[in-house]
């Protein structure tokens, strides 16, 4: 693709946005180096990869890779047989361990069974090599320092100047203790890499040993004491013996990847892939974009397409379509009502999709494959449009016409402009003709009403235009497919109150052909404006349907697993009770026949002992659960109407069915109370008439384990109320005369509510507060019927 089109469409943004998600250098030069290309295979490929990286982000998971730095500098270093620093060695080993790190993550991908297009296979190509990064992670950390298990050597001078460093800091603590007087300060200092003591000058004879340095007035000497200078002295010597052993590891070590210098760039390069790959799917995902496939046809099918570079918030969607039959697409209407941003989506969305990028449309959106994209769009904001602007645009449309193959996209903004409207008129049509002739696909946009019957007349050809609300006078930047742009310059001079009498004979001065031609569009505008709505009205309706039909599908599958699984377990035990009742009868017959043997009588035939088996083994079978009578009658216990009658088991007591109160709940009549119970402390029963259910009688069960006082103390309101309501049942059954509900005091709120409850409650004979010495407003007295 040509630079300048590039720079036109604003593709280099593109790229500035994806490098924020970067890590890696060789990912930003890999970025910098990737442009839209022309082979379908390789487009293809790209977007595999995003794809891949996209479906590892919605798994909540992420191709992590650190920070790192381009190590080919340091691999041509090893090539001249140098040997490294710590710094460089340590960026080397992270490359080393970020590619053993790669293989793993994609090894449990791998066996959590999730599918990929492509990174399983480019994954095989790094090249992991855990031994020689294990020697480099026990030789040097992460910032290039040489560790003291490097090796013995090391290891031990080390330990020996750490103990000459203690012994130094322990004879200068003394000093600053008991000689603190004769010092500047009761410190310890540095000077040329020793530990000294600023003395003061008069006092130097007092400390002997070796001035290393004095203060800018001459009042403080900074001394190294006599009894530290041998010690100094040898923790100098063995600073020098660490710096030759550090650098013999050092060698060793570079020695030691020197023969891994191809796999080492190479697994630098794939880390930096990978990384890009990584920063396509993140970038993909920010802006919701989509995955488009490659047309066959070579067609642009963009749905609900919306131009990157503006927020979700703002943006206009526009469904986009060129090839085909519609090779050329001619956009009329006046400025600002976003024909040029509309051309520009379609060019910089198919630049992406030709670098392997998601797209910013939705899902089902197809892609060409061009040769190279052209555009001549220039700045129309300015008012003046002089012959060097004009010069400047058919510099551009010389060349792309000199450029241009049937496969080709040509994006062309305010074509003919800059000259006489007749001659701009033209001249445009013209210059769309011999595009037409070279066979390539173009989308314009233009002022010149000429070009509307052009694009009517012309094979190939469509009209389109941005849509323009005449009632608010304002453009809602939807993209109008097979209607040409209309004139508004009259209604809208009418609307701002313009004399009425210089509009009706401007309206003369036009004739009736350009009127009528203008109402038609108008009347057309209204229509697919009101079509469109309809459609994003039918849209909702039609993913609320699909995600509820989705989420019922869910739902009836689990219901479906969970009965085979209840099945399969009532099966199972089912054979487990015929397996046991078998052998207890295996065990009985076998019983039976050596009691026969033993009494030597014959009492019972031996064919009728094995039918008797038999009929036993027979209990063992695949226990139908759908038609097993046991089990229907159970059911129907539980199949629950208004007006049944019912045996409530806690109570002991039939009742009859009122109301459904809840999912499981009922009001059930008991005599002459109405209960709130719960279908699992139900069964339904057959009463024969009328009589004996009403002459059904509730008896006062024993009061034996139910409490005279309700605590409701730290329960929430609703289940609070609930157990009031039940605990009435249950001491007016058990012959209470009265109650206490404990409420406590706390915000209120159950006080309040138990009152209320009280107060509609016609088991409630009276109720008032505790007295003051028993818990006074805290808790309630309730005196029953």
């Amino acid at each position: 693709m040509n630079d300048k089109v590039l720079n036109t469409l604003e593709y280099k943004k593109i790229k500035q946005s994806i490098e924020q998600y970067l890590t890696t250098k060789n990912g930003q030069k890999e970025l910098s180096e990737l442009y839209p290309v022309d082979n379908p295979n390789t487009i293809q490929t790209w977007l595999d990869e995003t794809d891949d990286g996209a479906h590892i982000l919605r798994l909540d998971k992420e191709i992590s890779i650190p920070k790192l730095e381009d190590v080919s500098p340091y691999i041509k270093r090893l090539k001249i047989d140098a040997s490294l620093n710590g710094s460089e060695l340590a960026k080397i080993n992270k490359v080393l361990k970020t590619s053993n790190y790669l293989v793993r993550f994609f090894d449990n991908l791998k066996a959590d069974d999730v599918s990929l297009n492509r990174l399983y296979k480019l994954i095989n190509e790094v090249q992991s090599v855990p031994t020689i990064s294990k020697q480099l992670s026990d030789s040097i950390d992460d910032d290039g320092r040489v560790l003291s298990t490097a090796s013995s050597e090391l290891n031990s001078i080390r330990r020996r100047m750490d103990v000459i460093k203690s012994q130094v800091r322990s004879i200068m603590n003394q000093y600053t203790q008991k000689n603190s007087k004769d010092l500047t300060e009761p410190i310890v200092t540095i000077r040329e890499d020793r530990m000294v003591l600023p003395v003061k000058a008069e006092n130097k004879n007092k400390f002997g040993g070796i001035v290393h340095d004095r203060s800018s007035s001459g009042q403080t000497l900074y001394i190294e004491p006599a009894s530290t200078v041998g010690l100094n002295t040898e923790l100098r010597q063995k600073e020098v013996e660490e710096r030759v052993e550090e650098r013999k590891i050092l060698a060793e070590l570079s020695d030691l990847i020197r023969p891994y210098q191809y796999e080492i760039i190479n697994n630098a390069k794939l880390l930096g892939h990978f990384d890009l790959i990584n920063a396509k799917a993140k970038y993909a995902r920010s802006l919701k974009a989509t995955r488009p496939t490659i047309s066959k046809e070579n067609i642009v099918n963009l749905k609900q397409a919306r131009h990157p570079m503006i927020s979700l918030d703002k943006v206009v969607a526009n469904d986009l379509y060129i090839g085909g039959e519609n090779k050329s697409i001619i956009i009329t209407g006046p400025n600002t009502g976003g024909k040029t941003i509309t051309i520009k989506t379609i060019g910089l969305l198919q630049l992406m999709a030709q670098s392997g990028l998601f797209v910013t449309a939705n899902e089902g959106s197809s892609v060409a494959v061009f040769d190279n994209v052209f555009a001549d769009i220039g700045d129309e904001q300015s008012i003046e449009q002089n012959l060097s602007t004009f010069s400047s645009h058919m510099d551009n449309i010389v060349d792309i016409l000199n450029s241009t193959t049937k496969k080709s996209l040509v994006i062309l903004d305010e074509l003919g402009a800059g000259t006489d409207p007749k001659e701009g008129a033209a001249l445009a049509m013209s210059i769309l003709d011999k595009l037409a002739e070279q066979g390539c696909d173009v989308v314009a946009t233009t002022h010149y009403p000429e070009l509307k019957v052009f694009a009517y007349n012309r094979p190939e050809t469509i009209n389109a235009s941005m849509e323009f609300d005449s009632e608010t006078l304002q453009p809602t930047y939807h993209l109008l497919m097979g209607i040409p742009g209309q004139s508004n310059g009259l209604n809208i001079a009418s609307r701002l109150g313009l004399d009425e009498s210089i509009i009706v004979e401007a309206r003369l001065l036009v004739d009736q052909e350009s009127q009528d031609l203008n109402n038609m569009i108008v009347e057309l505008t209204e229509q697919t404006k009101r079509a469109r709505e309809n459609a994003d009205e039918l849209s909702v309706q039609l993913n609320d349907a699909t995600q509820l039909h989705s989420d019922l599908s869910e739902e009836f599958t689990k219901y479906k697993n969970q009965k085979d699984k209840l099945v399969l377990a009532a099966k199972q035990k089912a054979n487990e009770i015929a397996d046991a009742a078998k052998q207890k009868a295996d065990a009985i017959i076998k019983d039976l026949r050596e009691k026969q043997k033993q009494i030597g009588e014959v009492s019972v035939k031996e064919n009728e002992l094995i039918d008797a088996q038999g009929q036993l083994n027979s209990l063992r079978h695949d226990v139908d659960l759908v038609h097993n009578r046991v089990l229907k009658k159970a059911k129907a216990k539980h199949d629950f109407h208004k007006g049944d009658d019912v045996m409530v088991k806690s109570y002991g007591q039939r009742g009859v069915l009122m109301q459904k109160l809840a999912q499981t709940e009922w009001e059930v009549q008991l005599g002459i109370l109405k209960m709130r119970i719960d279908e699992s402390d139900m069964e339904k029963i057959n009463v024969k008439n009328d009589e004996t259910r009403f002459n059904s009688k509730v008896k006062r069960t024993s009061s034996k384990g139910l409490s005279a006082k309700l605590d409701l103390r730290g329960h929430r309101y609703e289940e609070a109320m609930h157990e009031v309501d039940q605990y009435l049942d249950s001491a007016v059954l058990a012959g209470y005369p009265s109650v206490t509900i404990i409420h406590g005091k706390g915000t209120g709120a159950l006080r309040q509510g138990v009152t209320e409850l009280l107060q509609s409650d016609r088991r409630v004979a009276s109720f008032n507060y505790s007295p003051a010495n028993a818990g006074g407003d805290g808790s309630t007295v309730v005196e029953l019927k």
